[in-house]
Order: structure tokens, then sequence, then C-alpha cells
């Protein structure tokens, strides 16, 4: 048989096309798959840990990060605040957070690791408003009893700057601390505990 028919460069073209058309669905089959090594954003919502930089937050003042679809709050507290802290410790529902949703590393009056650094999050435990920062003492729409915290607009509740409710509000438990963890003095990881990092 002979092979004088046979042109070799459209040999050589198809071999080449052949090549590329398998090789691009050799990756379009990888993507995917490779792809599934990461979490979805749905997976990340359910629990991925975030990290946060904390350094540029001012003293006194709040900044909200988000973890599982909640907001965050992080504060960085003053001498002032933490002193007023002691203050109100009789106007609480639960000063010593013995009721309360937190990690078991965290302070249960100052409710942190780190005196200076708050993390709330940030949903009312009545019926899941999100609270909102009031640090000012004495405002005109609060009393001149209230130091410093945060108050719940649709139903009214109060709670200090440790996220402790006061008595005979709606709510009935102080604001959850979240797990969280140092990886620096201005990186927290939220969603990892202190005591498994």
């Amino acid at each position: 048989m002979s092979n004088d028919g046979v042109n070799a460069g459209r040999r050589r073209f198809l071999v080449a096309a052949t090549s590329v058309v398998g090789a691009a669905g050799a990756v379009g089959a990888a993507v995917p798959f490779v792809g599934s090594w990461f979490p979805s954003a749905k997976a990340k919502a359910a629990g991925a840990p975030v990290k946060v930089n904390i350094s540029k937050i001012d003293p006194g003042q709040q900044m909200i990060a988000e973890w599982r679809g909640q907001p965050v709050f992080i504060v960085r507290r003053t001498e002032e605040i933490l002193g007023n802290l002691k203050k109100i410790e009789g106007q609480l529902s639960d000063p010593d957070s013995k009721n309360s949703v937190q990690p078991t590393y965290v302070d249960p009056e100052v409710r942190s690791i780190k005196p200076e650094i708050l993390l709330l999050i940030g949903i009312c435990t009545h019926l899941g408003c999100s609270p909102t920062f009031r640090p000012e003492v004495a405002p005109a729409d609060l009393g001149k009893d209230w130091v410093g915290g945060y108050f719940c607009p649709c139903h009214g509740s109060h709670y200090d700057l440790a996220g402790r409710v006061y008595k005979s509000q709606p709510a009935p438990l102080n604001l959850p601390v979240p797990p969280h963890s140092y990886e620096s003095d201005d990186i927290i990881v939220i969603g990892v505990d202190t005591e498994k990092a």
C-alpha cells in the first residue's frame, strides 16, 4: 500500500489540533476538581476563621468585622471605660457572666483576653436586632447614669461596654463573645479558640 496520497502537513495539523483539544479538555476537567479543594463562600460563612487587623482602632472606638454572617463588634477600651465597668455591676443582670455564651479563657467581668480589646457578637439576645454603639457618657436620651455601652433600638435593651445586659431589660442574656485568638498584637483570628491556636 502506498502513502503517496497522504498529505504530511495535514496529518501534523490534525495531530496538533487533537492535542490542543485534549489539553483544553484536561484543563477544563481539572479546574473544578482543584477548585473543590478550597472552601466555598457558603463554607466560609459557616464558620471559617476570619483574621482582623485591629491596629487602626483608636482608643474608645469600635470596628465591625463579620464572622459566620454575623457582625462582630471589636472595641479598643480605655482605662476610663474599664474603670466604669466596676461602677455599674449592681445594675447588671449577670455581672459575672455566669449565664453567658463566651469562651472559658476570657475574663468573666471584662469579657476579654486582653482587657483593652473587646469582641462581641453584635446581635441582641432578645430578638436578634443589632445594638448601636453608644460610648458617650450621660447622653440626654440614655440618662445621667449611662457610662457607655450598647443600646438596642428595637426594644430598648441596654448593655455595658463588656456586653453585659442591665437588669429589667427585654434581653435575657449578655452579648455572646466569639471564640478568638491573637496571631500577633494587631491580628485577631475570630473562630479559632486561644486554647487551640
